[in-house]
């Protein structure tokens, strides 16, 4: 058997393959090995142990994603709150103060003027 790599996770259909084997092992009344890993007990152990380990790893996942959404939703309302911010800067101060650049609005007299394209006449 060659040497495989355990940095990669298996697809859904050979860890289903192994389950129905394992399963069918079931079947066999008089299996004995001298290989530890190979045993009933240890094939049982190492799939209860896959079991556990998945359900930690959807768990996890789903805590993520919850975590994701969170800072998703307050960084969001961050922006809102800056946004508002902004407004109440040009209201109060106007959109041509030092104020609104400070907040990083632009100056309405900075603002460059629209250039009318000449109309060339033949």
């Amino acid at each position: 058997m060659s040497t495989q790599s355990s940095n990669r996770r298996l697809s859904p259909q050979v860890i289903s393959q192994d389950i129905d084997a394992l399963n069918g092992l079931g079947a066999i009344p008089n299996y004995e090995t001298a290989r530890i890993e190979a045993t009933s007990k240890a094939l049982q152990a190492a799939y209860q142990a896959m079991i556990m380990q998945q359900q930690a790893e959807t768990e996890r996942q789903a805590m993520y994603r919850a975590t994701v959404n969170a800072a998703r939703l307050a960084e969001w309302n961050f922006h809102n709150a800056v946004l508002a911010m902004k407004e109440v800067v040009r209201g109060q101060f106007g959109s041509d103060s030092d104020e609104a650049q400070a907040v990083g609005l632009k100056k309405k007299s900075e603002r460059k003027r629209r250039v009318r394209a000449k109309v060339v006449s033949a």
